[in-house]
């Protein structure tokens, strides 16, 4: 499998929703996004290494190696204006991808939209309680458990769960090795999402606010770090980007 999934072609789309995911996650929980996004919108999914059709690939070795990556698949999509959408890890993915791109790495995104996740400029100052690569696999486990993010049957099968924690402390070393610059910013519309039940508060959210020269935006919705399963799968039709016509 290459690094991007399309679940649903759209080759007459004008344009695209990228989306980059959580830490220890991957392409299956974006798939249904498809089908909710307008009809001129394609929907193309960044599986990391280590995972899923990628399983045989490589962990990336740090934040650099996936973001090298990263940007090379971006640079082979289609030739119309797109949006990147990054839930947790993947918001500064998402946010570190856009700079590089802005910066001449190639075309820059026509927005970006970051979900459940602080600021990067918090790199290396996560609370108390924010998983860490050099927690105990029951540890990780546990928090995996309580923000919804593996199925529970996953969790409650030992082939499983042993494989999620090892993709989820591989990410989580991937993040440790990463550290904002001062001054790095975005120039593109900035949407910045919430869960109002989630440790990633308001306040969180508006340490995005300098992080970008162009529109920002902070949006609550119900639900944790995964917002609500209803919500979920239906996020993106509160996307600003994918829907020029809410701009403004």
């Amino acid at each position: 499998m290459q690094p991007l999934f399309t679940p649903l072609p759209r080759p007459r789309a004008d344009r695209t929703l990228v989306c980059l995911s959580f830490c220890g996650g991957g392409v299956s929980v974006f798939r249904a996004w498809a089908e909710a996004l307008p009809a001129e919108v394609e929907l193309v999914l960044y599986c990391y290494p280590g995972r899923e059709g990628r399983f045989t690939t490589p962990f990336a070795a740090d934040w650099d190696a996936l973001l090298a990556e990263a940007t090379t698949a971006v640079r082979a999509l289609a030739p119309r204006p797109f949006t990147l959408f990054g839930h947790s890890m993947g918001a500064w993915v998402a946010f570190d991808l856009a700079h590089r791109l802005e910066r001449g790495a190639g075309p820059a995104p026509e927005a970006l939209v970051v979900s459940a996740a602080d600021a990067p400029s918090e790199a290396g100052a996560e609370p108390d309680g924010t998983p860490d690569p050099r927690d105990t696999d029951a540890e990780l486990v546990d928090w995996m458990r309580a923000v919804g993010q593996v199925p529970a049957e996953v969790l409650d099968e030992p082939y499983l769960r042993q494989m999620a924690a090892d993709v989820f402390r591989a990410d989580l070393r991937v993040v440790d090795s990463y550290r904002w610059r001062p001054g790095t910013a975005v120039s593109v519309p900035l949407q910045v999402l919430y869960g109002e039940r989630d440790a990633v508060d308001a306040a969180a959210a508006e340490r995005w606010r300098p992080l970008t020269t162009g529109p920002f935006e902070v949006r609550r919705l119900p639900g944790g770090h995964f917002y609500t399963p209803e919500v979920w799968s239906r996020l993106p039709e509160v996307l600003t980007a994918p829907h020029p016509a809410r701009r403004g």
